[in-house]
């Protein structure tokens, strides 16, 4: 049996639940989540206030809701520990791990590229207007 030819290629996005990008890459693709992912990467393990002190300009709050992200899709195992006070320790599952070297190709790509894609911004809020861009 044949499948269906689709008019618009874009259809097959249109439904988060089958887009890979809107379902899986949008997020772990945030900022602090490759961030996360890094430094767990480099450490192996780190606790809350380590990640914490690590990141100083991210809040408990936004670091306490990418841990809780990055755990829900498998990428980072948390383990707390039946001490007082409590103790828990973050650090990246194997598919986590497997994010990595492609973290690390799109980071080298954005510090090649950064000068001229700010000097590009630049021009473009001259012409445009400082907002026109967000």
């Amino acid at each position: 049996m044949e499948k269906p030819v689709q008019k618009n290629s874009a259809a097959k996005y249109s439904l988060v639940e089958i887009c890979p990008v809107r379902n899986v890459v949008a997020r772990f693709g945030s900022k602090w989540s490759l961030l996360v992912i890094l430094l767990l990467d480099e450490s192996g393990v780190l606790r809350f206030n380590e990640l914490s002190r690590l990141i100083p300009d991210i809040s408990s709050r936004v670091l306490s809701g990418t841990l809780r992200m990055l755990e829900a899709d498998g990428l980072v195992d948390r383990q707390v520990y039946p001490v007082v006070p409590p103790r828990v320790e973050y650090r990246l599952t194997e598919t986590g791990r497997s994010l990595v070297p492609l973290i690390g190709q799109l980071t080298r790509w954005a510090q090649e590229h950064m000068g001229e894609i700010v000097d590009h911004r630049r021009r473009y809020e001259a012409a445009h207007g400082a907002s026109a861009g967000h």
